[in-house]
């Protein structure tokens, strides 16, 4: 009975390696932890027990069953996420690359440990050798818990994109691929001069480098999201700027305007007692064209005023009609960064939108406002000509190959904020709604 434990426990082995990606990303569970584990827990152990039962019964190496055991969770791991698949396919991927130097290692103690005793053909791991592997993998876990909890969490939950997950994932696979590659084909092999001892070292560096190059992503993706976000900022800051030179230009209009009244009404009243009317409509007529707009304050909120005043100013600047309606206080209960970005990027797809579309059509109208006290609202409406393209629920960017990068920023504000937001477009007007949920 003892013996059937032994490809029972090279397989449970899945389970810490699931609890450990699952750390950094608590916070971008489709559903409650507690609910997720009253499921998910069972059916790893179903797996993971069954596929050792099977595999002692038909004396059959733990290989394959670790290997689709493993697809099976990171299929589950996926799934069960908000995050992008760049993200949740590097983790998964750095955690089995993690455990598969661990399986080296244990690979490597168990020759040790058996010392020609076990036969050539042997395919399990000894009943000592998968205690102490399991034990290791649950170590691993406790001294990963707290960098992947607070640092890896941190640059997972950042909206900034690092772009090294665009090429990290190469790294796992690469490990990965080593540790295979290390397998013996003979278990013999191992026992042939020092080839044990170079094993041994073999897989603790491989473990030792794979643990440092994970920290090295750590430091340049979060500096990297630190250089965005600094970006980001810098760009709202010339933003108020030209928004604060456009009050300064509208201020001095307004008081060059009421200067001037005092001659205007001279003049009107000088036409008035020669009788000259039509001189008075057209002097009036001329006079109004002169008063400066002074519509150049849309709220309370100085990060929401300043990104509509500057989409304000460009829309007029390109001649595209824009309505705006905001109506926000002083303080919000959203992060005004993530607000700011949110609606930054809704207007920006409008302008851009509306330049492509015929003169006559061109519209656009936002309204953003607080619903409760709690939730933040904002709505973009623009018209468009041509057609939108989406795959699968999203929209593909107009500007290159691939998804809307905008559209999916807002996206991951929404639900990073426990909102919501939808998209639709009909009768060639395209219609963003956001709700994004604050605190009191």
């Amino acid at each position: 009975m003892l013996d059937a434990l032994r490809p029972v426990l090279s397989l449970t082995i899945v389970i810490p390696a699931l609890f450990l990606a699952y750390v950094p990303v608590q916070s971008y569970l489709r559903q409650p932890v507690a609910r997720l584990m009253r499921w998910l827990l069972p059916l790893m152990l179903a797996l993971t027990i069954g596929g050792g039962l099977l595999c002692y019964r038909l004396r059959l190496p733990t290989a394959p069953a670790l290997a689709l055991i493993t697809l099976i969770a990171s299929a589950i791991y996926i799934r069960t996420l908000h995050i992008s698949l760049w993200k949740s396919g590097t983790i998964a991927l750095s955690v089995c690359a993690v455990f598969a130097c661990l399986g080296s290692l244990a690979r490597a103690f168990d020759a040790a440990v058996a010392l020609h005793k076990a036969p050539a053909d042997e395919v399990w791991f000894c009943l000592k050798t998968g205690i102490c592997y399991n034990a290791v993998c649950w170590l691993a876990l406790a001294i990963a818990c707290y960098p992947a909890s607070h640092v890896a969490r941190k640059m997972i939950e950042d909206e900034n994109f690092a772009q090294t997950w665009y090429v990290f994932w190469i790294l796992p696979i690469v490990f990965i691929g080593l540790n295979l590659f290390m397998i013996p084909n003979n278990r013999q092999t191992l026992y042939t001069g020092r080839i044990l001892q170079g094993y041994i070292i073999i897989s603790l560096a491989l473990l030792l480098l794979l643990a440092w190059f994970i920290a090295i992503f750590l430091v340049m993706a979060n500096s990297l999201n630190r250089n965005a976000r600094l970006q980001q900022e810098n760009h709202f800051l010339s933003m108020q700027r030209e928004r604060y030179e456009n009050l300064k230009t509208a201020i001095e209009d307004a008081r060059q305007a009421r200067h001037d009244m005092r001659h205007h009404f001279n003049q009107i009243s000088a036409l008035t007692e020669s009788g000259q009317w039509d001189q008075i409509k057209e002097y009036i007529s001329g006079a109004v064209e002169r008063i400066p707009n002074l519509d150049v304050h849309f709220c309370e909120n100085r990060a929401a005023d300043s990104v509509i005043g500057y989409y304000c100013a460009l829309a007029q600047r390109e001649g595209v009609p824009f309505q705006a309606q905001a109506d926000l206080p002083v303080q919000i209960p959203v992060n005004e960064i993530d607000m700011s970005v949110a609606l930054a990027n809704l207007l920006e797809n409008a302008l851009e939108a509306s330049l492509r579309t015929a003169p006559a059509r061109r519209q656009i109208r936002a309204q953003v406002y607080l619903h409760s006290n709690r939730l933040l609202l904002i709505q973009v409406e623009n018209a468009y000509d041509g057609s939108i393209q989406e795959k699968n629920g999203v929209f593909q960017s107009t500007k290159h190959k691939g998804n809307g990068i905008g559209v999916q920023s807002v996206r991951r504000i929404a639900e990073k904020t426990n909102g919501a937001c939808t998209f639709s477009y009909q009768n060639g007007v395209f219609s963003a709604k956001v709700m994004m949920h604050g605190n009191e």
